[in-house]
């Protein structure tokens, strides 16, 4: 079931005008009639204005007549959720200083109130103040791990990736969770921070502790790949790629071009060879597969590559080995042959173009380039290659 946001307010009023009503009935006849006349008017007030399509309105008129007693705090908390998912981030502020303010308050509501306020802060983009109440509300257990949660978003955004990597930990000691693949990533992003400071061994010990953390992390035997490759070590790169077949291998086909690119700068044609022929026997990837077709193609000519192709695709057909077979066929055909295989291309390039990129197995985001962390909904080691689905 699920509220707009005028039902919802009145939901949370409802019961407080029927406290009203005690309240009142605690007074003598005369202060009572008093009181009965004034008060649920304001309420009446309010109510005909949400009845009416005028939250806004209704919202003040409620904030006025709202005493902040043990009765009320919770109308308060979410009368100020409610600004916060609306947008109205200032009012939501107001709102919870004013709850943090009032000397009434336990300690339980404090906590909560000061969560609140945090996740407006947030929200606001504050995020100094807002990790100095996430900071305080760690140490209180009721709310260390959302608090965490809440601080580890805000050093993601912040690229504080030291502070990220402490916070990870603790959450996971708190939440019973493991955080390892999580914590092998953010050493990755400090590797990168190095290598771009060009501290490539500051770069290389940030990756011994990602795979201290994760040794199956995908993205730290790529940096490391790159690195060995950068410094002219291309057997080491080659062996820092391979491992990403036995970590994951639906990301081979991220290193396929560059383990080929090594291989022939070692001039190891018999090598890079026989690496891709064994590789495919125990993974039929399509960006392997074509990576291994272009290696027949400059050892024994397209028509061997053409012949490989149509192999595979009897196996498994998919558009991307049908759209390279049509370009080796168009490398050899004249005249009106060649003119009806420009027009297939053309349509089988249009189907192509759906199975290539990027897509998070979590909430489904498309995207032409890698991310490690989901820019839509921030989970890491989400995002898998299209063409290998």
């Amino acid at each position: 079931m699920s509220f707009s946001d005028p039902q919802l307010l009145l939901l949370l009023l409802l019961p407080l005008a029927a406290a009203s009503g005690w309240f009142i009935a605690r007074y003598d006849a005369k202060r009572q009639a008093a009181k009965s006349f004034d008060l649920p008017s304001a309420y009446f007030k309010g109510l005909n204005f949400l009845l009416n399509e005028q939250p806004d309105k209704a919202i003040e008129i409620f904030i006025q007549v709202l005493e902040v007693n043990s009765e009320t705090v919770e109308t308060h908390l979410a009368l100020g959720n409610l600004f916060r998912r609306r947008g109205e981030v200032e009012r939501a502020i107001r709102i919870h200083q004013n709850l943090i303010a009032r000397p009434t308050l336990n300690r339980e509501q404090r906590t909560y109130a000061l969560l609140e306020l945090g996740q407006d802060y947030f929200k606001a983009g504050l995020f100094d103040r807002a990790e100095n109440l996430f900071l305080e509300l760690a140490e209180v257990r009721a709310h260390s791990e959302q608090a965490l949660r809440l601080l580890l978003s805000i050093y993601q955004q912040e690229k504080e990736w030291d502070k990220a990597i402490q916070a990870g930990h603790r959450l996971a000691r708190v939440s019973g969770k493991r955080m390892d693949d999580v914590i092998a990533q953010y050493y990755c992003e400090l590797a990168e921070q190095a290598i771009g400071k060009k501290n490539l061994g500051a770069a290389r010990d940030f990756l011994r502790q990602a795979f201290a953390a994760d040794a199956n992390c995908v993205r730290a035997s790529i940096v490391l790949g790159d690195i060995e490759a950068r410094e002219g070590r291309f057997r080491q790169a080659i062996e820092a790629w391979r491992r990403v077949e036995d970590q994951d291998a639906h990301y081979f086909g991220e290193v396929a071009n560059r383990i080929a690119d090594a291989y022939r700068r070692l001039d190891d044609e018999e090598g890079l060879y026989e690496f891709f022929s064994a590789a495919l026997k125990r993974h039929a990837a399509v960006s392997m597969t074509l990576t291994f077709a272009e290696i027949i193609k400059r050892r024994e000519g397209a028509k061997a590559a053409e012949t490989f192709i149509v192999d595979s695709l009897r196996r498994h057909p998919n558009v991307h080995e049908l759209h390279h077979l049509i370009e080796l066929n168009l490398e050899q055909a004249q005249g009106t042959a060649k003119t009806d295989l420009i027009l297939l291309k053309g349509i089988i390039e249009e189907l192509r173009q759906q199975h290539q990129g990027y897509a998070c197995q979590q909430c489904g985001f498309k995207g032409r380039s890698l991310h490690w962390m989901c820019p839509s909904c921030s989970r890491w080691n989400s995002i898998k290659p299209v063409v290998e689905e």
